[in-house]
């Protein structure tokens, strides 16, 4: 799921690779990657003429030393997405870090050329970053910050998302806006694995 506001803003680059001759069709397919490798295999396929599409965006960075950095990272973790006949899924599957082409049993599914084709000419356009499937109401943990750590429910309010962190002890709540890539699920607790 993507996240896109409404604002003009270049944060999101994209990395392709060389585009095949135009008499060439094929279709889109999702591939997944090793994890933390999606720029080496989309060198790899771009070095074997493999047209692709991995969608970046760009983020600042706290390391637990306290430096910043500004990191382009995949929009979409783990995957990328390939335009080939079916005849060159095994060209794909050859190269390091490609673990396989999303589909069923039976093959990978082609993905739409429309939805393929609107992401390409549209999302360097918007300001876009990962969004994971948390639903309001929610309990999540911050993750990092000043307030790393903590725990709270996930509620919406116009400008964005807001932790609602409760102090038990005084019966009181505060909602602090929070970015999404600075939250996470909470961890539910293991129960043990007899029954009642």
């Amino acid at each position: 799921m993507l996240r896109i506001g409404n604002n003009i803003d270049p944060t999101v680059s994209i990395l392709s690779g060389t585009a095949l001759p135009a008499e060439i069709s094929g279709h889109w397919y999702a591939a997944c990657i090793t994890p933390r490798h999606e720029k080496r295999v989309a060198g790899f396929l771009k070095q074997r003429q493999i047209e692709n599409f991995l969608p970046l965006y760009r983020t600042v960075h706290r390391w637990k030393n306290g430096c910043k950095a500004q990191l382009e990272l995949p929009l979409f973790p783990g995957y990328l997405f390939v335009k080939i006949e079916n005849k060159q899924r095994v060209r794909v599957l050859e190269v390091p870090g490609v673990v396989s082409l999303v589909g069923t049993r039976t093959g990978p599914i082609a993905l739409s050329e429309t939805e393929m084709e609107a992401l390409r000419s549209g999302l360097h356009l918007q300001k876009a970053e990962p969004f994971r499937e948390l639903a309001i109401g929610q309990r999540v943990r911050i993750r990092s910050g000043a307030l790393a750590g903590l725990t709270g429910v996930l509620v919406r309010n116009p400008s964005g998302v807001r932790v609602v962190l409760r102090v038990e002890l005084i019966h009181q709540s505060v909602a602090v806006e929070v970015e999404g890539c600075d939250i996470e699920p909470e961890e539910t607790p293991r129960h043990s694995s007899s029954t009642w």
